[in-house]
């Protein structure tokens, strides 16, 4: 149970699914989850309300469209199974006193093209294929790129301890291990340092302003640098407190590096699957033309010839005899209706090559240049990006390469071009000798180029210089002229890898690839590098670490002050602030206590590193009747918390009955307690 996507549901989402579901309809978002194969172990709305982020055992994080349920996209964060997720976008944004609005990005991308190309459909599947590539088209969505969008953050946690951070749910920014993190804190009013092992994320959850994220995780309490655990501490529950004001005071930054990256790698995607789309179509073509043309080479070898293909073909083309093994070839192994079907392929092989290179690779790489010089122009402003990793030799470099596919593509284009006209001029001189050979007419037969026929048999017959663009490993041979003209116009300004010419279309795709995962992996690492634990706060202690058991509930949520909020802590809180509720069952074998729930109060607010001079945090323990049994527990809106009941004597004939209780917080006598040297359970008992 949780509220977490409070915003979805004052917008009626929530609403809206159950309605129709009342009306015996399923919602075809909840159709998809329960027909997806993968196990989901975490779920979360997006702000708005329109995307749903699964959260999968094998690490992954799928987006899915609310209103249709389609797959949007598909990031693999984790190694481990992905146990909790928090979707918070920028609340200061919507306040009429930021002063950030001057600085609102808009993306002048649409302004000079067109909407980007879609990824193009792999050949061979029908309707009804429930291929990925399927689902996407026309469902892919710029979650980055509408103009109102606000900046927002995707927070995951997995069971191995590593929180993700992903810019509107699909641009990774951050990494961080919290049993790596040194844990400052007092206790026995001594500063010390600590970490966490063995430690599993719990719940995650970042405030509205983006500049604090509390963490619950289970794990060994220790000395930094010891492998004991601390004596009062032991394993249990511990509520930690990252320093996240980089998300705040670079947002502007973030939001216009993330929206043009992540529509980089979207492009990226198009570039690949248009790249396997060429090769695989263009191979099903060749595999037929030689399959039917390299029975020629068995049918010299029955007649024991001491020739070749290429030999027969010559000597037919300079007017010599027609050897048995060639004749029987053109007349009654290939004959005209497999030469027009050998034909028919290459030539609807070739127009799929045409339409994949024009309306998805070429379009593809233009607008992904253009947007890597947006980026390259960014990271020139050295005094507001380079502080966050975007650096401008890296940038540069990606340029480059980009640069250097579109040239790799022109050459491709005028290869196909070459090609495809060999080919047909060498169909039709094939097909005006087999109507000789069958003493039919020629006049209804295209002409054929001789130098040209002579040039594909030498040269194509059993090479395929197409196939050779999509090989990564392939070294092209260039002219020492060509060469030299190269590097004539680097003193120009041209390229300085005066070898990308001996490279394939595939290998200078690698390269770009290779070179946009180095420069965005400097943001990434500079952000990870600036989240650091500010405060530590022990909940309660246990005997053994629940990783491989169900957790007990817990609930973290950020909420406005309300009056009713003592005016001593409110004093210590700046204008706009907002004030945390963390609320947990207390295992019954921690300290004694039996069927409580705990509420913190104020952790962040409260801490160290926020104020200084700032109180304790507040709490209050909850004791539920030994009758019900707590299995769920949320924060609902500002000041009510949901618990969800069972009976706790019951079996499998009367399987009793269920409960939800709603509490104000107002009506709740919250007290100030000291953390020091303790947990808060020991503290509160």
């Amino acid at each position: 149970m949780g509220f977490g996507g409070s915003s979805c549901e004052s917008k009626g989402c929530g609403k809206r699914l159950y309605n129709r579901r009342e009306n015996g309809q399923a919602h075809s978002i909840w159709q998809q989850l329960f027909n997806n194969r993968k196990c989901i172990t975490a779920l979360c709305w997006s702000p708005d309300g329109k995307v749903i982020a699964l959260g999968i055992e094998d690490g992954s994080i799928l987006l899915h469209d609310v209103e249709n349920g389609r797959l949007l996209k598909s990031i693999k964060s984790h190694d481990a199974a992905v146990v909790c997720m928090n979707w918070e976008e920028d609340v200061l944004a919507t306040m009429p006193n930021d002063d950030d609005h001057i600085l609102t990005y808009e993306d002048r991308t649409v302004r000079f093209f067109p909407p980007a190309p879609r990824i193009p459909r792999m050949p061979g599947l029908v309707s009804g294929d429930t291929d990925l590539m399927d689902d996407l088209e026309d469902a892919i969505h710029d979650l980055s790129g509408a103009p109102c969008q606000r900046f927002n953050i995707l927070c995951s946690g997995d069971k191995n301890g590593f929180i993700c951070f992903s810019i509107f749910g699909i641009f990774p920014v951050g990494k961080i291990n919290i049993q790596q993190l040194h844990l400052c804190t007092k206790f026995s009013r001594k500063e010390t340092t600590y970490q966490l092992l063995n430690a599993s994320i719990n719940k995650v959850s970042l405030s509205k302003n983006l500049c604090q994220l509390v963490v619950l995780s289970f794990g060994e309490l220790v000395e930094f640098g010891k492998s004991s655990c601390c004596a009062d501490l032991s394993v249990g529950l511990h509520c930690l407190l990252l320093d996240t004001s980089i998300f705040q005071s670079r947002k502007n930054e973030l939001h216009q590096v993330a929206q043009q990256a992540s529509s980089i790698e979207d492009l990226i995607e198009v570039v690949r699957t248009s790249i396997s789309v060429m090769s695989k179509q263009w191979s099903d073509a060749m595999n037929l033309f030689h399959e039917k043309f390299g029975s020629l080479s068995a049918l010299i070898v029955d007649h024991g010839l001491d020739s070749s293909p290429q030999d027969e073909f010559l000597s037919l083309l300079f007017g010599a005899r027609t050897s048995p093994a060639l004749h029987q070839f053109l007349v009654s192994s290939l004959g005209e209706a497999g030469l027009k079907r050998v034909s028919r392929a290459v030539d609807n092989a070739g127009k799929e090559l045409r339409v994949v290179l024009n309306e998805h690779l070429q379009p593809a790489v233009e607008i992904a240049g253009f947007r890597i010089g947006e980026l390259r122009g960014l990271s020139r402003w050295r005094a507001r990006f380079q502080s966050m990793g975007l650096e401008e030799k890296l940038i540069d470099n990606v340029t480059e390469k980009a640069g250097m596919l579109l040239i790799q593509i022109e050459r491709f284009s005028r290869v196909l071009a070459i090609v495809l006209y060999q080919f047909q001029n060498f169909f039709n001189w094939v097909l005006k000798c087999i109507k000789i050979l069958l003493s039919e007419p020629t006049d209804q037969v295209q002409p054929a180029n001789s130098e040209l026929v002579v040039l594909f048999i030498k040269f194509l017959l059993d090479n395929d210089p197409i196939k050779e663009l999509f090989e990564v490993n392939h070294r092209i041979d260039v002219d020492m002229e060509t060469k030299q003209q190269v590097e004539q116009l680097v003193v120009l300004g041209g390229f300085t890898d005066m070898k990308f010419l001996e490279r394939t279309l595939a290998c200078e795709f690698n390269q770009l690839e290779q070179c946009l995962k180095e420069a965005f992996l400097m943001p990434f690492t500079t952000i990870s590098a600036k989240i650091l634990c500010r405060d530590l706060l022990p909940v309660y202690s246990i005997s053994t670490s629940p990783v491989s058991q169900l957790p007990p509930p817990t609930s973290i949520s950020y909420y406005k002050l309300q009056d009713e909020v003592n005016c001593a802590f409110q004093s210590c809180m700046p204008l706009h602030s907002l004030v945390d509720y963390i609320c947990f069952k207390v295992p019954d074998e921690s300290f004694g206590l039996t069927n409580c729930i705990g509420i913190i109060r104020g952790f962040t607010s409260n801490s160290r590193f926020i104020n200084k001079e700032a109180a304790s945090p507040a709490a209050v323990l909850l004791r539920i009747p030994d009758e019900y049994e707590c299995v769920d527990l949320s924060l609902y809106k500002d000041n009510q918390i949901i618990l969800l009941l069972n009976e706790a004597f019951s079996n499998s004939e009367s399987p009793g009955k269920s409960w939800m209780v709603m509490i104000q917080t107002g009506d709740l006598c919250f007290c100030l307690f000291q953390i020091w040297g303790t947990t808060f359970t020991s503290c509160m008992t």
